[in-house]
C-alpha cells in the first residue's frame, strides 16, 4: 500500500449512528435500508451530533447477541449488544497504519473521528482492499451488489 495515502481518500463518508437505548430491531432495520453491516452507537442527543463513541453493532453481533441467546430484538437495545472498546481512525491516519490496527484488533472494519471523537465515517477491509489492488478478489466481492 501507498502510505501517502490516508484514510480519507478511501472511507466511506456515511456513518449511521444511533443512540444505546435503540433496539436491536432498530439497527436492524438501518443496516437493511442502508445495505451496511454496522450501525455506531454514540452518546448524545438523539445518537447523533456531539456524541462520542460509545460501540459498534455488527450483523455478526446481532445474529450472536440476540438471535442465538434467543433475545428480543424488539426490547434488546443496540447499548447492551453493541461491540465496545472501539478501535477508530482519523481522515488523516495513513493506510499501512489503519491496515496494521485492523490486525491488531481482529476487526473488518474502523470507524473515522473527527478531532472531537465524533464519527465522520467508516473504512473496511474491502475500502483498504479497492484501494490497494482494484483487481483482487476482495476488492470484487466488495464493490459487487448486494444479495438481496
Amino acid at each position: 500500500m501507498t502510505s501517502e495515502r490516508s484514510i480519507g481518500d478511501v472511507m466511506t463518508p456515511h456513518v449511521v449512528t444511533l443512540p444505546p437505548d435503540a433496539t436491536v430491531r432498530e439497527a436492524a432495520a438501518q443496516m437493511r435500508e442502508h445495505d451496511i453491516g454496522d450501525v455506531v452507537v454514540v452518546d448524545g442527543e438523539g445518537g447523533g451530533e456531539g456524541g462520542g463513541i460509545r460501540g459498534v453493532l455488527t450483523d455478526r453481533d446481532v445474529v450472536v447477541r440476540v438471535v442465538a441467546a434467543d433475545r428480543d430484538a424488539n426490547t434488546a437495545t443496540v447499548g447492551e449488544c453493541c461491540t465496545g472498546d472501539v478501535v477508530t481512525v482519523r481522515p488523516d491516519t495513513g493506510l499501512d497504519e489503519a491496515v496494521q490496527r485492523l490486525r491488531e484488533s481482529a476487526v473488518r472494519r474502523l470507524p473515522v473521528v473527527d478531532d472531537e471523537g465524533r464519527p465522520v465515517g467508516m473504512v473496511s477491509i474491502g475500502d483498504l482492499a479497492r484501494s490497494d489492488d482494484s483487481r483482487s478478489a476482495l476488492a470484487d466481492i466488495s464493490a459487487a451488489p448486494p444479495n438481496t
